[in-house]
């Protein structure tokens, strides 16, 4: 028996309360099943967070919520409620629908490689010859019942535009069990929906890697360069996948102006896909990264920060000072703000240092050392080394390094600070060090965009402190934000990126 669905029931205006891991939660009803299932958005919430539950588990707002609800001023009611729409492009006409659309998800998991993963958000797969023949097969149904009303396509499965994708998806939120699970081919990210065809595609798909070339490659963690033109069907199919877990981009099938980004690790017989990011071929604006998603299975690794310094270096040598699309997801920010402050607290500790992070002492012959530049590291001998412990790329990092430079950033820093030697009575000396900038300066040092900058600054309370209108910032500000903020270092080693 075919299950059917009322129509969404967005244009209620009741709240509801449910209870969620102990604590009431207000929910709105986005869309309700004859089994009485309802589907639920929190208020307050990302989206990622809407589900289906009992309809049972509901229960009404109490009085002084709907009284608080009615003191709330209405809106003026100058104007007539409903008004002809003007006259609209098919774009203009697809970004209108565009959120009404994609309100609800469309698959409920994806099975993917070894991982079956809860989705996010809506992504546009278009439906397959068996799902059309389902929606034609309904009871006073027809291919075109799901398409937006007022666009007219000779198919469903079009894909011409993007409106045509987006509303071809839309039956699948209907479906319950099996059903709503997709399977897609963590190879080659080819989409199926149903479980036995993926068996024997998996059986059969022999891709080891991403199409491309290496342009990053440290211990078993590769970055591969893709192009969008190149390679249509593999970054097409790469990026309805991500839209699974992305919000607040617009997909569209046109790869052609796009470079994807994807890291992998490698084991014995292939490399694994952690995440991608990608970017346009050319931004006028000098965008360096258009959408960012690391697959659920491995976040909280360290890869989404990977793959946001490799974006900035891919800027940095190409002479520009980049900065991500807008606008950012609620995670977006939250990692792009780790970022901006980690990359301003490890500057202003080599810019705030006499010796070099890694040079806690300086030992000199027959004269006074020169603290002007960066003394290289004692040689080691072989015989002597110690083990050290793997760092998370597999490797065995300098436990005493604390800072990585890009090149040229030593000159920078001679440039902008001067180095107050005075004498103590003991015969000894004491250095500090003064610098005077601007936030352009820092801003250029670092290579960030100067509101990027100051929006870090701000967050980190470390633009509040002014004498006379100059900022203020010491060395013990610095660790201080660094010990808040757990500052840690850079993932990315530039020594291993193979960009020419």
């Amino acid at each position: 028996m075919t299950e059917s669905t009322s129509a969404p029931a967005r244009s209620q205006n009741t709240s509801y309360v449910v209870t969620k891991n102990g604590a009431e939660q207000f929910v709105q009803i986005l869309q309700r099943r004859p089994d009485g299932q309802v589907y639920v958005h929190y208020d307050g919430f990302d989206k990622r967070l809407d589900e289906w539950i009992p309809g049972g588990s509901l229960r009404p707002a109490n009085e002084s919520m709907r009284k608080r609800k009615r003191d709330t001023p209405s809106p003026t009611p100058t104007e007539p409620e409903t008004q002809p729409d003007p006259l609209m492009t098919e774009e203009e006409f697809d970004i209108k629908h565009h959120k009404q659309i994609t309100a609800q998800r469309n698959f409920d998991k994806v099975n993917f490689g070894q991982w079956r993963i809860k989705t996010w958000y809506f992504s546009p797969y278009p439906l397959t010859d068996s799902e059309l023949e389902d929606s034609t097969g309904l009871p006073g149904g027809s291919a075109s019942t799901s398409k937006i009303p007022g666009v007219n396509r000779a198919t469903v499965r079009s894909h011409g535009r993007t409106s045509d994708l987006l509303a071809g998806g839309l039956t699948r939120s209907h479906l319950s069990g099996e059903k709503s699970i997709l399977w897609v081919c963590d190879r080659c990210f080819k989409y199926m929906a149903e479980g036995a065809a993926w068996e024997m595609h998996v059986k059969q798909c022999d891709r080891r890697h991403p199409p491309g070339r290496k342009v990053y490659q440290r211990g078993a963690h590769i970055i591969w360069e893709v192009d969008g033109a190149k390679d249509k069907l593999y970054c097409q199919n790469l990026s309805l996948f991500g839209k699974l877990f992305i919000d607040v981009k617009t997909l569209f099938f046109d790869c052609d102006n796009f470079l994807f980004y994807i890291l992998t690790d490698a084991d014995s017989q292939r490399d694994h896909v952690l995440g991608f990011f990608s970017k346009e071929k050319i931004s006028y604006d000098d965008y360096n990264l258009a959408c960012i998603i690391v697959l659920p299975p491995y976040q909280r690794k360290g890869y989404g920060m990977l793959m946001i310094e490799f974006s900035y270096e891919v800027s940095r040598r190409a002479g520009k000072i980049g900065t991500p699309e807008r606008p950012l997801s609620d995670l977006g920010l939250r990692s792009y703000l780790t970022y901006w402050v980690a990359t301003l607290i490890r500057f202003f500790r080599r810019l705030l240092s006499v010796l070099p992070p890694d040079r806690p002492t300086v030992t000199s012959s027959g004269r006074l050392p020169d603290l002007t530049g960066v003394l290289p590291p004692p040689s080691e001998d072989a015989n002597s080394r110690k083990k050290r412990a793997k760092g998370w790329d597999g490797e065995t990092p300098d436990s005493n390094s604390t800072f990585t430079s890009p090149n040229g950033l030593d000159d920078t820093i001679a440039t902008m600070r001067t180095v107050l030697t005075t004498s103590n009575p003991d015969g000894s000396a004491t250095s500090h060090v003064v610098v005077r900038c601007t936030l352009a300066e820092i801003a250029s040092a670092t290579n960030l965009r100067i509101e990027d900058a100051a929006f870090a600054l701000k967050e980190c309370g470390l633009l509040g402190s002014t004498l006379e209108g100059v900022l203020g910032i010491t060395r013990e500000m610095v660790e201080a934000v660094a010990k808040e903020r757990n500052v840690k270092r850079m993932c990315l080693d530039p020594a291993h990126v193979m960009l020419t």
